[in-house]
């Protein structure tokens, strides 16, 4: 069955308020679990291979794939996969949507730490924000992933910091001429 999320994106600038309710609808399919495990591929290498400007679906594709239905996500204790993919989701769309017509630019990096406890890894991740007025934010975080063969069915996001001050609507570029230019039409 089709997974339905919900998800209203608001955006204020100069006391205009703008809302746009957004409802997205999509399963994962056979050959996406035969593309992610069928080629070897591990969940931080998918992630690093996944582009959030071009499509914030292949993110929900890769949690779908390597993550269990009873997963427990501690940092503020959720569980259940329905549960965290929504806020995956949330997460995710607004990123995409700054990525793609606001020129918002993401670079993600994820560096493996070194363990010696079996179904058990630990990760550090770096995202850099970089908006069009050259303003950068930097976010960083350790993971820890616990694993029943497959499939991630516990994760805790620890150590989280912050460089730079958060990114406002003055640093992105929703000019109406902007996304015309980027996208030509057929000739």
């Amino acid at each position: 069955m089709p997974a339905c999320i919900s998800i209203q994106i608001v955006t204020s600038r100069n006391l205009n308020e703008q809302r746009t309710k957004i409802t997205f609808r999509g399963s994962i399919s056979s050959r996406s679990i035969r593309k992610f495990t069928g080629s070897g591929t591990r969940p931080n290498a998918a992630i690093i291979q996944a582009e959030i400007s071009e499509s914030f679906e292949k993110y929900l594709e890769i949690f779908d794939v390597f993550y269990g239905d009873d997963i427990e996500v501690s940092s503020e204790t959720i569980r259940g996969k329905a549960r965290v993919r929504a806020l995956l989701a949330n997460f995710l769309v607004p990123l995409h949507l700054m990525a793609e017509v606001g020129g918002l630019s993401i670079s993600i990096r994820e560096t493996a730490i070194p363990g010696d406890v079996a179904d058990e890894t630990h990760s550090a991740w770096t995202v850099e924000l970089v908006g069009v007025s050259s303003r950068t934010c930097t976010l960083s975080w350790c993971t820890l992933r616990k694993r029943n063969e497959l499939r991630v069915v516990y994760e805790l996001h620890y150590d989280q910091q912050q460089s730079g001050a958060p990114l406002t609507f003055d640093d992105l570029s929703f000019n109406a001429a902007t996304p015309a230019t980027r996208f030509r039409g057929p000739s």
